[in-house]
């Protein structure tokens, strides 16, 4: 290299299908992008996905060069409806492999990175067929069958969790870093007073969160909507119901006692205000996926989980559990948990202050806000190891 000649630090990505995927996808190239700058190279970076997940358009949102690939989803117990839908993604398959190859030849990353969703297995075979070296990270406890299958030849695999470690195959441990779940930063950055103005928020009242995710859950929805009176004179609450729901909620909050109206506020979706949302809340009831379980435990909030069941290998209750376990949450861990149950759970926490803060703190011990710069700098590593040699 010519003095002065800028080095490029060339990244390719997948992953997606979810937010779980994605969003800890976007925050690392982010991570990395700065990291890469820094070291004084130039940055490029190529996303890797399916046209129909949610990868598409939060990379084309930021400005992220997107190639769409076939893929194909092995259901290992499929039922009758899904038979036809398996047998077909198998030819899906080595299709995807074919175009990965060919985006990944033309492409030549110093680096690939995986997060998860089936999507990443052609990826991840075309690294390996190209000697590219394929960082791998995984979110959840025990690993997906994609990146139980990458394991095997993932140059290093980035675990959320010390104990993901044992259920890596046994010649892929060493091979392991512990770097946490990425988390947008953006969420450390709340302000209570904003929450207030907008939602036009009393003072006196301990502030619950409910969500259950963008579309809303049914579950949590059915739930709260047994308790609300109950509740709404223990606290006030922010509802993400859903946009499938908000017509109902907001129905139910005009037929609400009117000493109660103003105590609740449903929405459909909470976007831009999550930080300040997160930054006023007092206690959240949500559901316990990965992504979740991080973004509680970095921003330190007592919470109620409530963990989708079945998920794939029961995830949310494990990491429902672990929290629980851990003092830094309550959960309810049964497949039907009851409203009176519900109710208990949040009068337990919404009359001791004492107890809340324990729990929140309990919960940001077990964050890791610097997650995404562990992440990039593992890739970092690689990328120049590949550029060294």
């Amino acid at each position: 290299m010519m003095a002065g000649e800028r080095r490029t630090l060339r990244l390719l990505v997948t992953g997606g299908g979810t937010g779980g995927h994605t969003y800890p996808a976007l925050t690392t190239v982010m991570a990395l992008r700065d990291y890469a700058v820094g070291r004084g190279f130039d940055f490029d970076v190529l996303w890797v996905g399916t046209e129909s997940g949610l990868e598409a358009r939060v990379s084309a949102e930021h400005g992220i060069p997107f190639r769409a690939i076939k893929a194909g989803k092995l259901r290992r117990s499929p039922n009758l409806r899904e038979l036809a839908t398996n047998v077909a993604d198998m030819f899906r398959v080595p299709i995807g492999v074919l175009q990965a190859f060919g985006v990944a030849a033309r492409y030549r990353p110093d680096v690939v990175l995986s997060t998860g969703g089936y999507v990443c297995v052609p990826l991840g075979v075309a690294s390996r067929l190209l000697g590219r070296p394929l960082v791998m990270h995984e979110q959840i406890t025990a690993l997906g069958l994609a990146n139980r299958i990458l394991s095997r030849f993932a140059r290093r695999i980035a675990l959320t969790h010390p104990s993901s470690i044992e259920h890596l195959p046994a010649g892929a441990r060493e091979r392991a870093v512990v770097t946490g779940n990425p988390i947008r930063p953006h969420l450390l950055r709340g302000n209570v007073d904003a929450a207030r103005r907008h939602f036009g928020l009393a003072h006196g009242f301990p502030l619950v969160y409910v969500t259950g995710g963008a579309q809303g859950s049914r579950q949590i929805n059915t739930l709260i909507e047994e308790i609300l009176p109950a509740l709404l004179t223990r606290a006030q609450v922010i509802h993400q119901c859903g946009p499938d729901w908000i017509g109902r909620f907001t129905e139910a909050a005009a037929a609400l006692p009117a000493e109660l109206r103003d105590r609740y506020r449903p929405v459909a979706y909470v976007g831009g205000e999550l930080p300040h949302v997160f930054a006023a809340a007092d206690v959240v009831v949500s559901r316990s996926g990965a992504g979740t379980v991080a973004e509680l435990t970095a921003v330190g909030k007592a919470s109620v989980l409530i963990p989708l069941v079945p998920s794939a290998a029961d995830e949310q209750r494990q990491n429902a559990r672990y929290l629980a376990e851990a003092g830094a949450a309550r959960a309810l861990l049964d497949d039907k948990p009851t409203a009176d149950r519900l109710l208990a759970e949040l009068d337990l926490l919404l009359r001791d202050p004492a107890t809340r803060a324990a729990m929140a703190g309990a919960a940001q011990s077990l964050g890791r806000v610097d997650a995404a710069d562990a992440l990039a700098q593992v890739l970092l590593a690689e990328a120049e190891a590949v550029k060294a040699g």
